[in-house]
């Protein structure tokens, strides 16, 4: 009894607080996905592969105590909307399609922020890669 009174409190198995405003981030990087992007003729005719990189805060400390996937993110679920979102999607910039899948996950997930860089390999001759790095937070 102790132990979920002390759970309910805002404690954690070990006795630490567990933190709602936490620093702990979950990621997901190098999630590469066919999109239609670009506002040259040819971009919108030719699928073209951006990489996305996410970053959501979590309580690990809570779902480390519980050990339940119930207490974390659920990442995966994150992913597959990313996917269906992105392979959908057909913007003109990489700016746009950015906003609206970041806009996306925090209307549809129990998320308070999210950060997101998204990126073109090989839209300039002789870079890696070009994209955007945005945070956005729940309204």
């Amino acid at each position: 009894m102790a132990i979920d009174v002390a759970a309910r409190a805002g404690f954690g198995a070990g006795g630490f607080f567990l933190n709602q405003s936490s620093t702990d981030t979950v990621f997901l990087r190098g999630l590469a996905i066919e999109t239609t992007i670009g506002f040259f003729d040819w971009e919108r005719h030719v699928k073209q592969t951006v990489v996305i990189d996410l970053e959501i805060p979590v309580d690990c400390a809570r779902a480390a105590a519980s050990d339940s996937v119930q207490d974390t993110v659920d990442y995966k679920a994150i992913a597959k909307r990313t996917i269906a979102f992105v392979s959908e999607a057909q913007f003109h910039l990489v700016e746009t399609l950015a906003h609206k899948l970041a806009t996306t996950l925090l209307a549809e997930f129990d998320i308070a922020w999210i950060r997101l860089s998204l990126n073109k390999p090989g839209a300039i001759r002789g870079s890696r890669d070009v994209g955007v790095t945005i945070e956005r937070r729940r309204a």
